[in-house]
């Protein structure tokens, strides 16, 4: 259980949260942007003191029953309350996160031919890609420590981004990072790993740590995305993913939307598509490994 991270999401989730979305009257001019606390604990049918105990990192952990009461006081999402259990220590009620598939997924990459597809972990490093998959979005397995984590890319070497149009990179910046905090809570603050990037990108990235700050949480499923290839130009895909049992890996495959764009990904180099770009592909390629 992590308490602190624990009162800091409750604080977050009752700033956001309007007394109309919640079902309660409108008042006016209130003291806070969303509601009180005393409103949460009423809510959830628990004792003020003890919520606020909660939101200050103090107290009792908190039973299953009175965090399903609190996700719905503050009307949090399946995403939101898997997250508020991992964060209590407790694990996240059925249906709050997709179904899993345990499965050996590198054997399962290789019966998907020549659709591009990747395995990678909670915290984006990338394990291995296909042949597809490294023309469409560029190699980028292989690095080691941190600098494996393509959010580290993401926040620390602008060039990455070139990966995607720029109207679509607060998108995925926002996005990143509330699965990265879920992915976080689920390590637990044990987890030398994912804390040191985390430390790391709140020193270096200014744009990380308002993110962080901001508490979001959004695991990613599938995904409707585009995707600016040296070669092929922007590139219009479906990602979908499928995650290990334990929710530490990941498969992500993408289908375009042009079929006529799989056979020019199996033809294609990897190596020649992306020799001579600054990044996005953070690969031996690039030079960045």
């Amino acid at each position: 259980m992590d308490l602190g991270e624990l009162g800091a999401f409750l604080r977050s989730r009752r700033d956001r949260l309007r007394p109309e979305a919640a079902g309660l009257p409108g008042s006016g001019r209130r003291r806070v942007p969303g509601l009180r606390r005393d409103e949460v604990a009423e809510l959830a049918n628990v004792s003020a003191d003890y919520y606020t105990e909660l939101e200050q990192g103090r107290g009792q952990v908190p039973s299953e029953p009175v965090l399903h009461a609190l996700a719905r006081a503050l009307c949090l999402d399946p995403d939101e309350t898997a997250h508020l259990f991992h964060l209590a220590g407790h694990p996240a009620p059925l249906g709050a996160e997709p179904v899993r598939m345990q499965a050996a997924l590198r054997q399962l990459m290789a019966r998907l031919g020549d659709t591009p597809a990747m395995v990678i972990t909670d915290i984006h490093e990338v394990v291995v890609q296909n042949h597809a998959a490294q023309v469409l979005v560029g190699p980028q397995a292989g690095l080691t420590g941190i600098r494996a984590s393509f959010l580290y890319h993401w926040f620390t070497a602008p060039a990455t981004r070139d990966l995607y149009p720029p109207e679509d990179h607060d998108y995925h910046s926002r996005l990143l990072v509330a699965d990265l905090r879920a992915a976080v809570a689920r390590r637990g603050p044990a987890d030398a790993v994912s804390r040191e990037l985390v430390d790391h990108l709140l020193k270096t990235s200014d744009e990380f740590a308002g993110l962080w700050r901001a508490h979001e949480v959004k695991v990613r499923h599938e995904e409707y995305k585009r995707i600016v290839n040296p070669a092929l130009g922007t590139l219009k895909v479906t990602c979908n993913s499928i995650v290990t049992a334990d929710a530490a890996q990941r498969l992500l495959w993408f289908v375009p939307d042009d079929a006529g764009v799989a056979p020019k990904l199996h033809a294609l180099d990897p190596a020649d598509v992306w020799r001579d770009t600054p990044g996005p592909a953070f690969g031996l390629v690039t030079g960045w490994g």
